[in-house]
């Protein structure tokens, strides 16, 4: 027989893995739930020209494909965003806005498997329909920045710019839509001179190349002045300068509310998905080099796909990334293990009660495991103990007899006789 293996780039998670993974998952949805997001839940498998149209040229070419027996072309979700937007373009449409969904889940991408890149991988995402105020670019950094938050992580960042800065230069020099989707996807692979030759090419002037390289090299830590920097780079070219005080408003009604963004505005900045319009934004740990969450405003892509004209903005937090970040900061998941209950019957004839008691136990909530290898007390109690298991319920005749059994505390290896009546209460008791 051939040892089997995973797929190249698709991964198992072993218990305590997927514990964490599903720990920022439950994170991610009670952080919806206070914000007022919606849990949709869309196809893995969606019509190939939805998820193309606006994805980006690396993101075409690296989706799964196939045909389905009905001869249409399908893919594999690369990202989430295309799918929301066609449910709000087409059974969501008449909907009051704002509609603030929220979803999880895996996606998939044939990516070069490397450190944090793999071709399966997990996001949650925050979508925000409706609104093209300021307000909402705020709620999308805030957002993130309170996951980051509950999540425990430390000494994050944001990179943030806004698209709207590179696209005015090259529209008004009459650079094409498919061009500027070129030089945009070789920015974000970091390829500089390659989108330079993309721009000669595309018979921009002098100065545009000069003051794209101002715009380029225009990035600090104090976004006032690095914004005034920007706009004085920028000021031949009218829709750049929209942008750049656009971000300005966004970054002061942040700071007006008092929460505080450790933040690098960088004006040259841009991503590889075609359809944002403005903001952008990714974030950061010193111990890893790829950005934990990304996102941006995004005010087309639901009329393209048959919708009425609707801003919108989303963000995508990167739920095996932030796990990664997390092990690199010894993190440990806030999962409650107190209310773990083992219960070890000591002989045949206490087995079927030990059973009954298990079940009790779990109608109160408490999480239990029934010994059922046949192995002796000490051994029970020995793997208990390896399981980080709370508590031990020790179930004998002798003790039957007086409608008791013995309660062990694991943490504290401390045990006592208490009445079957009263176990619930007295684990529940001293979980708190």
């Amino acid at each position: 027989m051939p040892a089997f293996r995973t797929v190249r780039g698709m991964r198992d998670f072993l218990p305590q893995e997927a514990e964490r993974m599903r720990h920022v998952e439950q994170v991610s949805r009670k952080l919806a739930q206070l914000y007022g997001y919606e849990e949709v839940i869309t196809p893995v498998v969606e019509l190939y020209n939805l998820l193309a149209a606006k994805s980006g040229e690396e993101i075409r070419e690296r989706m799964y494909t196939f045909k389905d027996l009905g001869g249409r072309k399908v893919a594999l979700r690369p990202e989430f965003t295309a799918s929301v937007a066609r449910l709000v373009a087409t059974k969501m449409r008449n909907e009051p806005k704002p509609v603030k969904l929220f979803c999880v889940g895996s996606l998939y991408r044939y990516d070069e498997p490397q450190y944090g890149r793999f071709r399966e991988f997990w996001q949650a995402n925050y979508e925000f329909i409706g609104s093209s105020k300021p307000e909402a670019d705020v709620e999308a950094l805030i957002l993130t920045k309170d996951l980051m938050d509950k999540l425990g992580l430390r000494d994050y960042w944001f990179k943030i710019g806004h698209v709207g800065i590179l696209r005015g230069i090259l529209s008004q020099e009459g650079v094409t839509e498919e061009q500027q989707n070129r030089i945009m996807q070789l920015l974000d692979k970091k390829l500089w001179e390659e989108a330079l030759t993309v721009i000669r090419g595309s018979g921009a002037s002098q100065n545009c190349l000069a003051t794209l390289k101002k715009v380029f090299e225009t990035k600090g830590k104090d976004f006032s002045q690095t914004l005034k920097r920007a706009e004085e780079s920028v000021q031949d070219y009218e829709k750049a300068v929209a942008a750049v005080e656009n971000l300005r408003e966004i970054l002061e009604l942040t700071a007006e509310s008092g929460v505080k963004l450790e933040v690098t505005i960088e004006a040259g900045f841009a991503r590889g998905l075609e359809y944002y319009t403005g903001i952008i934004f990714e974030t950061y740990v010193p111990e890893i080099e790829i950005a934990l969450s990304g996102g941006g405003r995004y005010d087309k892509l639901i009329e393209l796909f048959g919708g009425e004209p609707t801003p919108a903005l989303g963000v995508a937090q990167g739920v095996d990334r932030i796990v990664l970040a997390m092990d690199k900061q010894r993190i440990p998941s806030k999962v409650a293990r107190e209310r773990r209950v083992v219960v070890i019957p000591v002989d045949e004839e206490s087995r079927a009660k030990a059973i009954g008691l298990s079940s009790m136990l779990r109608g109160a909530g408490l999480s239990v495991e029934v010994e059922v290898m046949g192995r002796k007390v000490s051994k029970a109690l020995s793997d208990a103990d390896r399981k980080a298991v709370a508590h031990a319920v020790i179930v004998g005749p002798e003790e039957l007899k007086e409608g008791k059994v013995v309660l062990r505390d694991m943490k504290k290896r401390e045990q006592r006789v208490v009445k079957i009546k009263n176990l619930c209460e007295e684990i529940l008791g001293s979980s708190k």
